[in-house]
């Protein structure tokens, strides 16, 4: 769970809120009935849909989900799966309170043993699941699995300067330049494909 937990995390550090979720989702889905930790991140995928919320002025929606997290989270301890859940609590009940506190305060950046995960400290499994995540909201899904497919092929080539795991990293760490990096990414995903067609049709 923890390439996961890592992506989630970074994505809500970068403000990507209403995303967020996505990155825990299959962790979450693949727990079927158990409580622990499947709570625990129930708890954190509210928490980061309740910020959202509040930012886009669903003020209902927020009070809704900021009081369902922390009763998500409740028996958890201060630090569970390296995440500090102190900050987390205190901020979701002055949310419930007022989600206009998201207009005076920031929310808290969110901490995987200590470290608070930013994007670009994502290893590339970790990036991946940022990238998909990041492509659903962009259009670009068909665009990023086919990268992603690739990029996954060059590495177990050993290919670890594979334009392809290069281009996974600069679409999820450089947003400004994303458009950019589509149609790039886009070019080198066209030539791939034929240059594999012609493959194939060598032994058709």
């Amino acid at each position: 769970m923890d390439a996961a937990l890592r992506a989630g995390i970074a994505l809500y550090n970068a403000g990507y809120y209403r995303i967020t979720h996505d990155a825990w989702e299959a962790p979450w889905i693949g727990m079927g009935g158990r409580q622990e930790p499947k709570d625990f991140l129930q708890g954190l995928i509210q928490f980061t849909v309740a910020i959202h919320h509040a930012t886009v002025d669903n003020e209902s929606g927020a009070r809704k989900l900021a009081g369902r997290a922390q009763t998500y989270l409740e028996g958890y301890p201060e630090e569970y799966q390296g995440v500090n859940l102190v900050p987390v609590r205190e901020y979701l009940a002055a949310l419930e309170a007022d989600p206009a506190h998201v207009e005076d305060t920031d929310p808290p950046t969110m901490t995987h043993h200590g470290e608070g995960v930013e994007l670009t400290d994502l290893d590339f499994e970790e990036t991946t699941l940022a990238a998909d995540a990041i492509a659903e909201v962009e259009g670009d899904e068909d665009l990023l699995d086919a990268a992603i497919e690739y990029a996954e092929a060059d590495l177990e080539a050993g290919d670890e300067g594979s334009q392809f795991v290069t281009f996974v990293f600069d679409y999820v760490r450089s947003p400004d330049d994303r458009g950019i990096i589509r149609q790039r990414l886009s070019e080198h995903v066209d030539r791939r494909e034929s240059r594999e067609a012609d493959v194939e049709g060598l032994f058709e």
